[in-house]
């Protein structure tokens, strides 16, 4: 198996779970979230199917952050309520972490081998966006296993008047 079939496998499996932990999590924020992930999971599986077929690539430029802070700030409401998460729902986020730790370690030694600066650069490309999957999985557990220390770090600004460095 070269690297562009591993990371279709790889994309497969992530699409597969983050629906399963989609279906599972009760949270309207989480649920949403994982939905957002599995978009950007299933357009990079289009873009290594196209390279795999000898195809250009076809895709447009996405910001996995850009999409979470919409989703949040259209659920923000839903947010401000103390949270009080299962057991199983910080498991798949867990899992969902560790998913995207290997996801963004793959991709570095796939761009360090890749044969074309086509395929370097989607690995590159490949290697940001999952580590912002990471930072949103990685924020969202803070957030759901501790809401209270979540907001005292997340929106500072509220309790320090507003100042970046108080």
């Amino acid at each position: 198996m070269n690297a562009i079939e591993i990371a279709i496998k790889m994309e497969t499996d992530a699409i597969k779970f983050y629906q399963e932990a989609a279906d599972k999590i009760a949270h309207a924020v989480g649920k949403k979230m994982f939905l957002t992930i599995r978009e950007d999971e299933k357009r990079h599986l289009e873009i290594l199917s196209q390279i795999m077929k000898g195809l250009e690539i076809k895709s447009k430029d996405v910001s996995p952050m850009k999409n979470i802070k919409t989703v949040f700030e259209e659920m923000k409401d839903e947010m401000l309520h103390k949270v009080e998460a299962t057991t199983d729902e910080l498991e798949a986020f867990k899992i969902a972490m560790s998913m995207e730790k290997e996801g963004v370690e793959f991709y570095k030694k796939s761009a360090e081998g890749a044969k074309t600066g086509k395929e370097k650069n989607l690995f590159e490309r490949l290697i940001k966006e999952e580590q912002q999957h990471y930072d949103i999985f990685a924020n969202t557990y803070f957030f759901l296993s501790d809401t209270g220390s979540w907001f005292m770090w997340e929106e500072h600004s509220i309790v320090d008047g507003g100042t970046p460095w108080a």
